[in-house]
């Protein structure tokens, strides 16, 4: 877990920060049932970035949470953490206010791990196995897209390098998966999703050395062009900061 430690260096958002701080302060472990859905997701999302290579699959969130607060040395090491950071925050990250529950803010960052536990995905101590770039929460009706900008480098075989990058500050260029058809249940879906009521919640990162994704929001589906892949234009509702607009675009140019 110490080691483990080391892989929250990415956390920069205030609320997480603090919230994660007023855990590892703790002397004793948390009731869990006493805690809001959103502490519980945003407690959820520290153990299993802690202990996925510690426990098994299986294990239940208790078992995690007990074995956290059994190492009083993690705890003090990751308050140091969360007091550090807080210097180190670049963006004025933004919640979502119709999804109050989500402990995500918009352009902060989040491992695949993260965003499977904000999301409420799997009720174990780790996250289920989560490879692809896009997965369907069902729970929270929302498709959660992961794409890597720059895919130069890294373990993109050349079916798998979609093009994807920001036509704008607002705008998203995204290509779904190959096999995807614009007929398909997924494919109307993606054009559908505001009738059907399920939300698009993109994630983005410049290139495959980061483990975290930014965070870019909730976004609206505009347009598409072919399939097999789609191309897919999404419209974000919160438009990018100037400083990630600029590498995405140097990401991809």
């Amino acid at each position: 877990m110490l080691r483990a430690v080391g892989r929250l260096l990415h956390v920069d958002d205030l609320d997480r920060l603090a919230t994660y701080k007023l855990f590892a302060d703790l002397d004793t472990k948390p009731n869990f049932e006493d805690l809001s859905i959103k502490d519980k997701r945003y407690l959820r999302m520290l153990i299993a970035s802690l202990i996925d290579q510690v426990v098994g699959k299986n294990a239940p969130l208790e078992e995690g949470i007990d074995l956290l607060w059994q190492h009083p040395q993690v705890l003090k090491e990751l308050s140091a953490l969360f007091e550090y950071l807080t210097v180190r925050v670049s963006h004025l990250a933004k919640t979502i206010d119709h999804l109050s529950e989500l402990p995500l803010s918009i352009h902060a960052r989040y491992t695949r791990i993260e965003i499977l536990a904000a999301f409420g995905v799997g009720d174990k101590a780790r996250t289920p196995t989560w490879r692809e770039g896009v997965l369907w929460a069902n729970d929270a009706k929302a498709d959660l897209m992961v794409f890597t900008l720059d895919k130069t480098s890294g373990y993109f075989s050349p079916t798998t390098r979609y093009r994807d990058y920001a036509i704008s500050r607002d705008l998203i260029h995204w290509e779904s998966q190959a096999g995807t058809r614009a007929e398909s249940n997924t494919g109307k879906r993606y054009q559908n999703h505001a009738k059907q009521g399920s939300i698009i919640m993109l994630f983005s990162r410049v290139n495959s050395e980061e483990r975290s994704f930014y965070f870019l929001g909730e976004a609206n589906y505009v347009r598409h062009e072919f399939e097999m892949p789609m191309a897919i234009t999404w419209k974000l509702d919160c438009p990018l900061p100037g400083d990630l607009y600029t590498s995405f675009a140097a990401a991809v140019a």
